[in-house]
């Protein structure tokens, strides 16, 4: 993730004060002053900063603490979410009692010390950013309510919905899509989102276990029913009993285990290998390929009447390529998260990393990324990951479709430039038209113009 601009508004008239007080900060807050309660409420509506100190005597009223009031008064309205720290004089205690009463969060007494200023405000940064981590907390996986799932695009988004709408059913589902896009993770949000969710979930990978195993691993078996079964053994259908069946790479499944696959389906009973005696089961099944199931019934590898009784619902999960806005917002996500298991908590893209995400068509889908941004951890220098730390590949764009309508052109590279810049300044108006060199009006204008939201949204992965 792109770092939050740390923004601090000085509010002080005396102007020897506003230069001390400017030269207590490091690079890494950008200050501005103002010195009326005009112009401080111009920059707050321009700026948006985390962090305002105000002195209480401002003119027309220098020597009172009026004007000082009633500007705390608007920037409590104005941006509640906004850390205001009170400057007051040595004898005026009871004013910056008051002012903590009214809802600022701290003050500090004059003279000016620069320690011991520079640490009231940074704890006044730090309680502002702990806020806000738990809003985003609060906000349930950007705009999702699916655990792990991290999406803004709208492909990703309708996918989500459709997954709320069909969890709390028990029809078959078949998910769709490329290696690494995520289908097991929403094959377990079907299940936690039904009323099934305190049952079992079984999974298995049937283009990973050998064919002549497979068929007991499913079904399970009895003892003596071949060399080595010493003891009866429930299959997966039968352990997920009351739960969900997960069957991963289901286009990978031989020919004569799909007929045995259909009759469950079908009579919802299993015979373990070995016996004659049926045995009921109550489950919900979830099926996932990365195949085109199409061609394969078209080939005979597949069979058409399995293919109808498990694409009750289908799900096709698009790559992260086509998922515009997507790759940045799963990419910052992944940071937070391995970054903190991996005692690096505190990294960010820089702006060249942020482009090479966008930009790079990740033929690996998420798991892809999840690579990339674990490498990128261990290798950056410093608090800023570079895109020579994600070792991308350059890629050239020879897509044969290329428009050469100049104005379509130019509104595709608008609209995915203001995405990219919203996305990547947690959506904040005024930092992301800093960004695109542009106003916050003419910002807002094109957001109107492109039909894009301009609060946060979420998340697939």
């Amino acid at each position: 993730m792109i770092a939050v601009v740390k923004q601090l508004l000085i509010v002080e008239d005396d102007p020897g004060l506003q230069s001390q007080m400017r030269w207590c900060f490091n690079d890494d807050v950008e200050v501005t002053v103002a010195s009326d309660r005009e112009t401080a409420l111009a920059a707050l509506r321009r700026l948006e900063p985390q962090v305002v100190t105000l002195d209480l005597g401002l003119p027309p009223d220098p020597g009172g603490a009026t004007e000082g009031f009633a500007l705390l008064e608007d920037i409590l309205r104005l941006a509640p979410q906004t850390k205001i720290v009170v400057v007051t004089g040595r004898e005026d205690k009871e004013n910056a009692v008051k002012a903590i009463g009214m809802g600022a969060c701290d003050f500090y007494q004059k003279p000016l010390d620069a320690d011991i200023l520079t640490f009231v405000v940074n704890r006044a940064f730090r309680l502002a950013e702990l806020e806000q981590e738990n809003r985003e907390l609060a906000s349930q996986n950007n705009g999702t309510h699916i655990k792990g799932i991290v999406a803004s695009s709208p492909e990703m988004l309708s996918i989500c919905r459709t997954i709320e709408k069909v969890a709390p059913t028990d029809v078959t589902t078949l998910i769709t899509g490329e290696t690494g896009t995520g289908k097991e993770l929403l094959a377990q949000a079907l299940h936690d989102h039904s009323h099934r969710a305190d049952k079992p979930f079984a999974a298995i990978n049937c283009a990973a276990i050998p064919e002549n195993l497979l068929e007991s691993e499913l079904f399970g078996f009895e003892k003596g029913s071949f060399t080595g079964a010493t003891q009866s053994k429930k299959g997966k259908i039968e352990s997920a009993n009351g739960g969900t069946l997960f069957l991963d790479e289901i286009g990978d499944m031989p020919l004569p285990l799909q007929a045995k696959l259909l009759r469950f389906l079908q009579e919802r009973v299993v015979d373990r290998v070995g016996s004659v005696k049926p045995i009921p089961v109550d489950v919900r099944v979830v099926c996932a390929t990365h195949r085109n199931v199409q061609e394969l019934i078209t080939e005979g590898t597949f069979r058409e009447d399995l293919y109808y009784r498990i694409s009750e619902i289908t799900l096709d999960i698009p790559a992260l390529r086509d998922r515009e806005g997507d790759a940045i917002v799963i990419a910052q996500s992944l940071l937070k998260s391995l970054g903190k298991q991996m005692d690096r908590p505190n990294l960010s893209f820089s702006e060249d990393a942020a482009q090479a995400i966008s930009s790079y068509a990740w033929p690996g889908n998420v798991r892809e990324m999840i690579n990339k941004v674990k490498r990128a951890i261990i290798m950056a220098d410093d608090k800023r990951i570079t895109a020579e730390d994600l070792v991308l590949p350059h890629e050239q764009n020879c897509d044969s479709d290329y428009q050469l309508n100049l104005r379509q052109v130019r509104e595709n590279a608008e609209r995915k430039a203001i995405l990219q810049a919203l996305t990547s300044c947690g959506h904040n108006m005024a930092q992301a038209s800093r960004l695109l060199g542009i106003t916050r009006p003419t910002l807002y204008n094109l957001t109107d113009k492109y039909r894009i939201e301009t609060t946060t949204a979420t998340n697939g992965s």
